[in-house]
C-alpha cells in the first residue's frame, strides 16, 4: 500500500541520516566524551568485567575462583535440580510481589500527602528520609529484635501486655517474606519519596489552581493531574524496584539466614551460600547468570508492554 511504502522510505531516510550524524555528533562533542571516558572505563572494569568473568566461570569447575576444567552446563544442571535453588527462585518472585504490594505505592502516597501540606514540610521530608541513613545491617538487626519470636521480643512483649498470645513472627514461614519486605520498605521508601517530591515540585501549579476553582478534590487532582505528570517516573521506579528486590540478600541473611527451612532464601543469598558456605564458586556464578538473564527478560517484557501502551 502507498502509505506503508511512504513509511518504509521515511524509516530508511532516517537511518541514513542517523548513521551519518553519529560521527558528526562524536566529533562535535569529543570534549564531553573525553571527560566521561574515565567513568566509562571504570564502569567496564567494575561492572561488565565481573559479569563476563562470572558467566565464563559458570561453565567451568573451579578451585577458588580459578577455572580448572570445562564442564559445559553441568553447573547449571546441578543448580536447577537443587531444591534450595527452586525455593530461592520462587521466593525471589514472592519478594517482588510483596514489595510491589507493600512498598511500591507507599512512597507515592506519602509524597503526595507531604506535597499537599502547608506547614512542617521540611520536618516530614527529613522524617521520611531518616531510615535511609541507617545502615542496612543495623536496620535488619533492629527489626529482627522487634520480630523476635521469644516472649521478650518487642512485639511479643506488647502482645503479652495486651493479653494476646505471642506470635512466631520470623519463624512462621507464611509471614517471613512479608515481614522482611516491611523491613526493606521502612529502610528504602524515604529516598524514593524524596525523588517523587522533587518531581511533584515540577508539576505546573496552575493546573492545581484551575482544578481547585472547578471544585476538584484531592483524589480528582491526583488522578487527573499528579499521576499523569509523574507517570514516566512511576514506570522507571517500577522497573528499578523489581530489579533491586529480585537481588535481595542483605535483609534475609541478617534476619533469618534464609530460614525457616528455606522459606526466605533468595537467589542472591543462595549464590552467596554456594560461594562462601559450600565453596562452589562455579555454581554461585551459575545462579548469578540465571538471575541476570531473568532480569533481562523481565526488563524486555516491561519495555515491550510500555511501548505497546504508548502506541495505542
Amino acid at each position: 500500500m502507498p502509505g506503508k511504502d511512504f513509511t518504509a522510505s521515511n524509516r530508511s531516510i532516517r537511518r541514513k541520516k542517523g548513521s551519518g550524524s553519529v560521527w558528526k555528533t562524536l566529533k562535535r562533542d569529543y570534549k564531553a566524551w573525553i571527560l566521561i571516558l574515565p567513568s566509562l572505563i571504570l564502569f567496564l572494569i567494575f561492572s561488565w568485567q565481573p559479569l563476563i568473568s562470572g558467566i565464563y566461570l559458570s561453565f567451568f569447575e573451579t578451585e577458588g575462583y580459578d577455572a580448572v576444567r570445562f564442564v559445559g552446563l553441568d553447573n547449571y544442571r546441578a543448580v536447577v535440580t537443587d531444591a534450595a535453588f527452586l525455593s530461592a527462585l520462587v521466593n525471589s518472585f514472592k519478594y517482588v510481589f510483596w514489595s510491589l504490594l507493600i512498598g511500591y505505592f507507599l512512597p507515592i502516597i506519602v509524597s503526595v500527602l507531604i506535597n499537599e501540606m502547608v506547614h512542617l514540610k521540611p520536618f516530614f521530608r527529613f522524617s521520611v528520609y531518616f531510615p535511609a541513613m541507617v545502615p542496612g545491617n543495623a536496620t535488619a538487626i533492629m527489626w529482627k529484635i522487634i520480630f523476635d519470636p521469644n516472649p521478650t521480643g518487642l512485639l511479643n512483649a506488647l502482645r503479652t501486655y495486651l493479653g494476646m498470645d505471642p506470635s512466631m513472627w520470623l519463624l512462621n514461614p507464611s509471614l517471613t517474606i512479608p515481614l522482611i519486605v516491611i523491613t526493606m520498605t521502612w529502610s528504602g521508601f524515604g529516598s524514593t519519596t524524596i525523588l517523587y517530591l522533587a518531581s511533584l515540585q515540577g508539576v505546573n501549579q496552575e493546573l492545581y489552581e484551575a482544578s481547585e476553582i472547578d471544585g476538584a478534590g484531592l483524589l480528582s487532582r491526583l488522578r487527573n493531574i499528579t499521576i499523569p505528570s509523574i507517570s514516566s517516573l512511576l514506570y522507571l521506579f517500577l522497573v528499578l524496584q523489581i530489579i533491586g528486590v529480585f537481588q535481595v540478600m542483605e535483609q534475609p541473611f541478617a534476619m533469618t539466614e534464609g530460614g525457616p527451612n528455606n522459606a526466605s532464601i533468595s537467589l542472591m543469598l543462595q549464590s552467596y551460600f554456594y560461594a562462601f558456605r559450600y565453596f562452589r564458586a562455579d555454581r554461585a556464578m551459575a545462579v548469578g547468570t540465571i538471575t541476570f538473564f531473568i532480569l533481562i527478560g523481565l526488563t524486555i517484557i516491561y519495555f515491550r508492554l510500555n511501548r505497546n501502551s504508548d502506541t495505542e
